[in-house]
């Protein structure tokens, strides 16, 4: 049996903070083992607990969500942002300063813990009205023309889907899957899989 995933739980609202460890507990994959009220302890609580996700929210007293991930440096924490449906204008900065994820407070409990897993995993993930802010906030440059392979293949990143999945998907080999991953990696101007999908959502691709 694999390692349950460890979660930092930071909000400023200690029963939120009971809620989410309330059924988050209930998962038999996932460990809470910590909680912060606010951005310092955060900060703390990353370096001291190594957690593998950290739902962060952004309305904090003090040092905010944002303020956490602008400092959050080098660290293997995901972070999955989950705040109020209001803030989805915020998602372009929480999405450039490194979030892997944007959720809302109402999520449904289950969808809630697929969400950590799809960031634990190394996928992006945006709530649809997160993601309507993200390309709406969009200022990166224009896109490259890409050929409608590797359109078809970005899509499919942007949709989390693995070389093999999209290999599957297309009828080609993952090595062929894994050539056009490269070559549209260098093309974008993305370090990875998350950059790219995240470059897609900007551009209307997947």
């Amino acid at each position: 049996m694999t390692d349950p995933i460890r979660l930092l739980l930071v909000d400023d609202h200690p029963v939120v903070r009971r809620g989410l460890r309330g059924y988050l507990e209930l998962e038999p994959d996932l460990a809470v083992v910590g909680e912060a009220g606010d951005g310092e302890e955060a900060l703390a609580a990353i370096a001291a607990l190594d957690p593998d996700v950290v739902l962060l929210d952004l309305k904090m007293p003090g040092l905010d969500g944002q303020g956490v991930l602008d400092r959050l440096g080098d660290t293997r924490a995901r972070v999955l942002v989950l705040t109020s449906a209001t803030d989805a204008e915020r998602v372009p900065a929480a999405i450039t300063a490194g979030a892997a994820g944007f959720v809302y407070k109402d999520i449904d409990p289950d969808a809630l813990a697929s969400a950590i897993r799809t960031v634990h995993s190394g996928q992006l993930l945006l709530a649809p009205v997160a993601m309507r802010g993200l390309m709406n906030g969009s200022t990166g440059p224009a896109a490259p023309n890409l050929t409608p392979r590797e359109s078809q293949v970005l899509g499919l990143i942007a949709k989390g889907q693995t070389n093999r999945q999209i290999a599957r998907a297309l009828g080609v080999s993952e090595k062929t899957v894994k050539t056009h991953v490269t070559n549209l990696l260098r093309r974008i101007g993305a370090a990875d899989r998350t950059q790219a999908a995240l470059w897609a959502v900007r551009h209307g691709i997947g």
